[in-house]
């Protein structure tokens, strides 16, 4: 390797990590003058997902690599998030404690500048996004092989918040404890959806240890950590929050596990041209009566991407459904379809459009 080369290489990294850095700044400086022209309109608003969804799908498309284009957009997310910061620094409450996946899939969304806070329950988490406490809220509604998060949904039946943005994440669950082995282990703590998720892990290796479900993987690591004959499932960040060893890692049955969590606030977001409406329906109580309330969707050609139906709790037997679709409430065939569907439905209520996950 001839060392004059290698200097000329280190030396053009060096003079462009100054230039990344002034351009960088430059983003930055842009950022505060856009915060200057803003604050004088008390309604404006800081955090734009459309526009950001916009911007990531473009770096995606443009991308020539070496790197891929999803590094890039996740390198751009964290620049986004640091100039944010600049003009309005978000509060965005999240399913607790510290080390949960939710807390992960927040930061995945909104970047690493934002402050997010705990708490320990998914009331909690809507309660304060309702308050004004927080910002936004970040909760789990969905997992690729265990389903839905029925409290999730449950909690849209009567509040107001809309829907603002999706984030996928890819789940990788691993066995954690202060133990030297998985022997070691006379007892293991996760959340159930967890403990469901490793079911055929757990019953190969650890066949009649004793699985205690808690409110997350965190709290479960928490309770490892105090317990030298416990294991937990979960994180690697929570290992490392915890100080708990990683016994055996990746040991979710299923290989593409996936979980699926809603962002949201007390605002609706401007189409982006890529997004999904969730929609809470009721029909009457006669035949056909589900048929006739999605006819809509078909005759104008949206795709429902899911529906799951819960009860109302307004009456014995009665039902809600949770439908997501593809498309924005503004688009015009969209608003046309519910609008036919209104006319239709017991019920209907929009709770949000929003940009599709991208990353």
């Amino acid at each position: 390797m001839s060392e004059d080369k290698l200097k000329a290489v280190r030396d053009r990294i060096d003079a462009l990590d100054r230039q990344i850095q002034d351009l960088i700044n430059e983003r930055a400086a842009c950022a505060k003058e856009v915060a200057a022209l803003k604050n004088g309109d008390d309604g404006a608003t800081f955090y734009r997902p459309e526009r950001e969804a916009d911007i990531l799908r473009k770096i995606i498309e443009r991308n020539q690599g070496p790197l891929s284009g999803e590094e890039m957009a996740r390198l751009f997310r964290e620049i986004m998030s640091a100039c944010l910061a600049l003009e309005q620094p978000l509060r965005i409450a999240y399913l607790g404690p510290e080390g949960t996946f939710t807390q992960a899939a927040a930061l995945k969304h909104f970047g690493h500048s934002v402050q997010t806070d705990s708490r320990l329950g998914i009331d909690e988490v809507f309660r304060d996004v309702e308050a004004g406490a927080c910002h936004y809220g970040v909760v789990p509604v969905e997992n690729s092989t265990e389903g839905v998060i029925t409290h999730t949904l449950d909690m849209f039946l009567n509040s107001p918040l809309k829907i603002t943005g999706e984030v996928q994440l890819r789940v990788h669950h691993n066995l954690l404890s202060s133990a030297d082995a998985v022997a070691a282990a006379k007892r293991i703590y996760s959340h159930q959806q967890s403990l469901a998720q490793c079911r055929g892990w757990l019953d190969e290796h650890l066949p009649g240890v004793e699985c205690i479900a808690v409110s997350s993987n965190a709290e479960a690591a928490r309770l490892a950590a105090q317990d030298k004959q416990a294991a937990a499932i979960a994180s690697k960040e929570a290992a490392e929050i915890y100080g708990l060893g990683i016994l055996a890692a990746n040991i979710e049955d299923e290989p593409d596990n996936t979980t699926r969590f809603l962002v949201i606030g007390r605002e609706s977001v401007p189409p982006s041209g890529k997004d999904k409406t969730s929609l809470l329906l009721s029909a009457s109580n006669k035949p056909g009566a589900l048929h006739r309330l999605l006819a809509p969707l078909a005759q104008h050609g949206i795709s429902m991407t899911r529906i799951e139906s819960r009860p109302s709790r307004r009456g014995v037997w009665e039902y809600v459904f949770f439908v997501d679709i593809e498309g924005h409430a503004a688009e015009a065939r969209v608003e046309q379809a519910l609008d036919e569907l209104s006319a239709e439905a017991a019920m209907l209520k929009v709770l949000g459009s929003y940009p599709r996950a991208i990353l």
